[in-house]
Order: structure tokens, then sequence, then C-alpha cells
């Protein structure tokens, strides 16, 4: 039985062949995915070539420590933006001195957060050869079903990412 849906594993086996192609490294900054999307990347066999390492960086703190946000970005923290998941997406990037960081963090449910943004809200960001970040809404309020979107999402957003930016 496999854990991850056929979408799922196909945008794993493609980004592992872009970036084992390319001799680039991705390392993972997420939260509300719960560390879906290193699983992803993992289930690929070989993902040592191109795996740098990641984290399930649910809380501030967890961000400072071990993701190495400067704890300013936090001053009057209110929700996610994406300027927060830029810094987090290169702060990730430079502790594992990967090629690309992907970071995620969102309202999965079944409550909303302080920021009042709806659930089935994350955003995306992407730092690396390419970096940008966006803002997606499921319109879903059931916490697995937006669990397994975000990854699908990060995922896609990835792949589009390491296939737009030059070789």
């Amino acid at each position: 039985m496999a854990f991850l849906d056929s979408e799922q594993q196909a945008l794993a086996n493609e980004i592992a062949d872009l970036a084992t192609a390319r001799g680039e490294t991705i390392a993972v900054a997420e939260a509300t995915t719960g560390g879906l999307v290193s699983a992803a990347l993992l289930w690929v066999a070989g993902a040592s070539r191109y795996y740098a390492g990641g984290g399930v960086v649910y809380t501030r703190n967890s961000r400072i420590q071990l993701a190495g946000v400067p704890a300013a970005d936090y001053e009057n923290y209110r929700g996610t933006t994406e300027a927060l998941i830029a810094s987090l997406a290169e702060a990730m990037r430079g502790r594992l001195g990967a090629t690309w960081c992907i970071a995620e963090s969102g309202l999965a449910g079944p409550t909303g957060g302080r920021s009042g943004a709806p659930i089935g809200r994350t955003t995306i960001g992407v730092a690396g050869p390419v970096a940008r970040t966006q803002v997606f809404e499921t319109g879903v309020e059931d916490r697995g079903e937006n669990m397994a979107l975000f990854t699908t999402l990060a995922l896609r957003y990835l792949r589009d990412a390491i296939t737009e930016a030059p070789r």
C-alpha cells in the first residue's frame, strides 16, 4: 500500500530526476504538511543523492532554532505571510547548504489561526536559483485532505521552479 497518491509519486520522481541530473540538492521546511513533503521526496530510491534534509518547523521557536530564521522576522507575528515563508525557505536552504528549499505553512483546520485566514490556505515558497512564494487556497475544511493537498501543491511548486531555473 502506498502512502502517496499517484500524482505525488510522479512529482517526487520528476523532482528526483531533475535534481539528480543537475547535481542539485533540496532542503525542506514544512509546517502544515507535517513531514509529508519530505516523505514524498524520500520515497524515491536514491534520495540521498538530492535530499539535503529538512524539518517540520511548526512553531515560531522551531523556525528560529532549527531553520535559523532571524527572531526579528517574527516580531509582531500575526500569521504566515509570503515574506515569512521566503525568509524560512532561504534560512533552511542556507542552514543545510542546499541548492533549493521548499517551505510551506498554512491552516489545515479544523480551526483557523490568529491571522483570520481561512482554513485551507497555505503559503508555499521556494528559495534557490528561482525564488518565489505564493498563497494557495483549497476551499477544503478537512485537516487530512488539506495536508495532502498542500503536499501536492508544494511538490508541484518545487518541480516548476526547478524546471524553470537556468541550467
